[in-house]
């Protein structure tokens, strides 16, 4: 008798295990083109109510569903359309995280605080520009880095978006960082020259950062504008668009809803990290500022599977909570053929203001998100200061 209750507590105690196995922080990696990228990754719940979520700097990017079921963890994505499933093996887990198709190794184990990034580490924090030649023809980018000690976090700037918060530390004579979303695998490793510069080598790609205050000095090009990548052929023809939102009924620059009011046309789609990261910020916008005279509509471009069957774009409405007409535009290489008006359209994303009278007044390229640090903050004062002068214009004929 004695015998079959110790049998009957151990089974359950392991029942139990399993049905919650993988509680708090835990240290993963993702293989990605053959290389290992480190992140934390965090779990709550169990059973059938599993909750998991990446990091992005402090910002959480959380699952939309998850379980776990006889040893196995499961978490979706939908947003990114994405899962992650993972078996729990010697207090590890063992699996993959993507999309049929494109499936990379995942492993992860309890997170411990690493005792290693005690070591002493020369100062880097603060604005630094690379010299690059990217092919959206720009020149330089920017390198924001934040530092406590051994302990560092940094992004890279371009115009299209940041590409997250990398995070790491000093060891061995270099700063070691890394970052992984759900998107935007990184890994990255900036050791200090003796002139002060910073080598830089992100994914195998070397470059070589100057302070931004000595940068113009020592000749280095500035990095693109924002406010000054695309604009408009003809400034004074309207952006006409006229497209299906998600419930297959069709929305036009025409319709009366837009008449006389300030649109803000958001160029996107889901599966664009930056787009990910622009989305709640224009939603905020759109509450915000919808009672003075603001409207916001989203053209999104998706690949062809997703053009019939939008189920990743769905997600992405209601994991950022939008409110405002999404739009079915096209796949993304039909960009320029459904806006010819543009010229130098080529990034992800990219924001038309539209004023009173129906005409483009500014074009805002990109998004830096809070990865980009005080450069976010600025991005977020010239957005609601042209958002605000566009408003308090009175005078609306509309362009057809």
């Amino acid at each position: 008798m004695k015998l079959t209750i110790l049998t009957s507590a151990v089974l359950g105690l392991s029942l139990s295990a399993l049905a919650q196995p993988v509680q708090g922080l835990w240290s993963a990696t993702i293989t990605v083109n053959n290389q290992q990228i480190p992140f934390r990754i965090g779990f709550s719940g169990g059973g059938a109510n599993v909750k998991g979520w990446f990091f992005n700097g402090d910002e959480k990017v959380l699952s939309t569903s998850g379980s776990v079921e006889n040893g196995t963890l499961t978490l979706q994505f939908d947003h990114y359309a994405t899962r992650l499933e993972a078996k729990l093996q010697n207090g590890a887990l063992e699996g993959t995280y993507g999309k049929p198709g494109r499936l990379n190794t995942f492993q992860a184990a309890p997170y411990r605080a690493d005792d290693a990034a005690a070591e002493s580490a020369p100062s880097i924090a603060g604005l630094w520009e690379m010299e690059v030649n990217s092919p959206k023809g720009e020149k330089a980018w920017h390198l924001i880095v934040k530092q406590h000690g051994a302990e560092v976090s940094a992004a890279i700037l371009r115009v299209d978006g940041d590409t997250g918060t990398l995070t790491g530390s000093y060891k061995d004579g270099k700063f070691v960082l890394s970052h992984f979303s759900g998107a935007r695998p990184a890994l990255m490793t900036i050791t200090q020259a003796a002139d002060g510069q910073l080598e830089v080598v992100q994914n195998g790609k070397k470059l070589t950062a100057i302070r931004s205050a000595e940068a113009r000095s020592k000749g280095l090009p500035a990095p693109d504008d924002p406010m000054q990548h695309t604009t408009m052929k003809d400034p004074d023809a309207p952006l006409r668009f006229s497209f299906p939102d998600l419930s297959g009924q069709l929305v036009s620059n025409t319709d009366a809803r837009f008449s006389g009011k300030v649109i803000l046309v958001a160029i996107g789609g889901s599966w664009c990290p930056n787009c990910h990261d622009e989305a709640p910020y224009l939603e905020e916008l759109y509450k915000k500022y919808r009672g003075a005279g603001l409207e916001v509509v989203g053209l999104s471009f998706e690949e062809g599977e997703q053009l019939k069957d939008p189920a990743r774009l769905r997600a992405f409405v209601k994991q950022y909570g939008i409110e405002y007409p999404v739009l079915l535009a096209g796949e993304p290489s039909e960009l320029n053929a459904k806006l010819p008006g543009a010229a130098n359209l080529n990034a992800w994303p990219t924001t038309f203001f539209v004023g009173r009278d129906g005409l483009v007044r500014a074009i805002h390229t990109g998004f830096a998100g809070r990865a980009s640090g005080e450069l976010h903050d600025e991005m977020a004062t010239e957005i609601e200061g042209t958002i605000g002068r566009l408003l308090a214009e009175n005078t609306a004929s509309p362009a057809n």
